[in-house]
């Protein structure tokens, strides 16, 4: 069930996430559509504030429309979460894709790589972790649209450390691809425990490699 509860009107959208922000990943626009528009300022906020946090009112309101407006353009708002998270899925497998792509056949240099650039892609003041994680704990019903579209990313991340683990040579590659998905996934909850450039995100290229090291 979704919930239309307006956010404090001091809400504004701002830069998103790492995706969004980070010059190697793809920019929203300024779209002029009004569909876009509401969609648009939707991803900044519900990145920036939470999903439960901004409601219908204050998406329309930021987007510089109204709730009918709105209502034209989205059956609901679990439908616009969805999109949403299905944005930022996206993006995020685009960062992947392009990172990997400059070391074919090397898989450990690809998980190096991998790494190496989350540690650098996470590390800004606005970033507020991984959108599809935040939207797992916030979205406790298995139901939600939004829900299944964090699920699904969360395998398929799981699916390919797990195959790259495997190309590396990993004795026990199920193990390592587990090791290394726990180490990103831990890196996004430390930067937002404690803050830009500090806490134990700054090791987890290193700690990849010692993972790396140990299973083949």
């Amino acid at each position: 069930m979704s919930t239309n509860k307006a956010a404090p009107t001091s809400i504004k959208p701002g830069p998103s996430n790492f995706e969004e922000v980070h010059p190697s990943m793809p920019v929203c626009g300024k779209p002029r559509r009004v569909r876009d528009r509401i969609f648009s300022t939707a991803c900044d906020l519900f990145y920036q504030h939470g999903i439960r946090q901004v409601g219908v009112d204050a998406i329309a309101t930021a987007a510089g429309t109204n709730k009918m407006s709105f209502y034209r353009s989205f059956a609901s708002k679990d439908e616009l979460v969805a999109e949403y998270l299905d944005k930022k899925s996206n993006e995020f497998w685009i960062w992947w894709d392009g990172i990997v792509s400059a070391h074919e056949g090397d898989a450990r240099r690809q998980i190096e790589a991998l790494f190496d650039a989350f540690v650098t892609s996470v590390c800004f003041a606005d970033s507020r972790g991984c959108a599809l994680a935040n939207a797992s704990v916030e979205l406790a019903e298995a139901e939600h649209p939004g829900r299944q579209v964090a699920f699904n990313q969360k395998k398929e991340l799981q699916r390919r450390f797990r195959a790259l683990a495997a190309k590396a040579g990993a004795r026990k590659a199920d193990e390592l691809g587990d090791g290394l998905m726990l180490l990103m996934e831990g890196g996004y909850l430390t930067q937002r425990t404690f803050g830009q450039g500090s806490g134990p995100l700054q090791s987890a290229a290193l700690t990849a490699r010692v993972l790396i090291d140990a299973y083949t």
